[in-house]
């Protein structure tokens, strides 16, 4: 059975450790803990009964409860398992850096690595044109190579 867990917001890595090393230091029948890539504030615990789920987080720090119902894996599933992403930059776009540290910026795609989910950029406004590797999450699309023409 799959149990969901409301822990602390931006702990939740924290909370999968503490939760791993009491199953692993008290032998619990629980299987998994996870910390599905987008969901904030939650994580997934794979336990035999609740009981066993209960035990295994019980008076942990970040940890907040139980939520009522266990869930099954096909509503879990679009969330653990891998999948292709579709890459909609191209070579050439101009792109905003959405995250990381150049924030807010506009540059230039000059290459794309959909294996890594990286694209590499020049700053439209440096001095000196220097390649940036950046994760695709963090930039977005605001012009097209075909519109400038």
């Amino acid at each position: 059975m799959i149990y969901v867990i409301k822990v602390t917001t931006n702990k939740e890595d924290r909370a999968v450790e503490t939760i791993a090393e009491r199953i692993i230091k008290k032998n619990i029948n629980a299987f998994s803990v996870l910390r599905p890539h987008g969901l904030r504030g939650y994580i997934m615990l794979e336990a035999e009964d609740r009981d066993s789920a209960e035990e295994a987080v019980y008076n942990l720090p970040y940890v907040k409860g139980i939520i009522g119902k266990t869930i099954g894996y096909e509503e879990i599933k679009n969330m653990v398992e891998a999948r292709a992403s579709e890459v909609t930059i191209k070579e050439g776009d101009i792109v905003e850096i959405i995250g990381a540290t150049l924030k807010g910026e506009k540059a230039k795609v000059l290459r794309i690595d959909k294996q890594k989910e990286e694209v590499v950029v020049s700053l439209l406004g440096a001095v000196i044109p220097l390649p940036v590797t950046i994760s695709l999450d963090n930039v977005k699309v605001i012009r097209r190579e075909e519109d400038e023409e």
